[in-house]
């Protein structure tokens, strides 16, 4: 598999090993040693160094060297573009799920809502209709009877 070469595929490539996220979780306590970071793994010296390079690569750690001693810090500003990245999908994966919930909603919901929503409607029309007769004096009930003044001829 080929190695990323962009920052944010260098970010989650580094984040995805729990080695190195153990040893980002110790360098939250502060600066150490490459002896201290590689003290609770039964991995060689080269693994830790690799490890650290990756770290290192994905701009997570700073690496310093003075006389014989190394160590490295946290570099907190590393997680940037990944928190970036994340939120800006975030938004949209939301968007995406409260969609989701209204159909499933409407799928719950399912043929009662629809004939409410019919019955609902035909409650209106009928209402507006009799308001519209009743506007134009029009005294007939809805049954289509006519009323003792609509019998007498005009």
């Amino acid at each position: 598999m080929p190695i990323a070469t962009d920052p944010l595929s260098r970010i989650f490539f580094a984040l995805a090993d729990p080695t190195r996220r153990a040893m980002l979780h110790r360098l939250e306590a502060g600066s150490a040693t490459v002896g201290e970071l590689a003290e609770p793994f039964a991995i060689s010296r080269p693994a830790v160094s690799q490890h650290l390079r990756v770290l290192d690569d994905a701009g997570l750690i700073e690496r310093t060297r003075r006389g014989q001693w190394r160590s490295c810090a946290l570099r907190p500003e590393g997680l940037d573009d990944a928190e970036r990245w994340v939120a800006e999908h975030r938004a949209a994966w939301q968007q995406r799920f409260d969609r989701l919930d209204q159909a499933l909603a409407a799928l719950v919901a399912g043929p009662a809502a629809t004939a409410a929503r019919a019955t609902g409607a035909a409650d209106r029309r009928d209402a507006s209709e009799s308001r519209d007769a009743s506007d134009h004096g029009d005294t007939r009930t809805t049954d289509d009877t006519r009323t003792a003044d609509d019998t007498e001829e005009h």
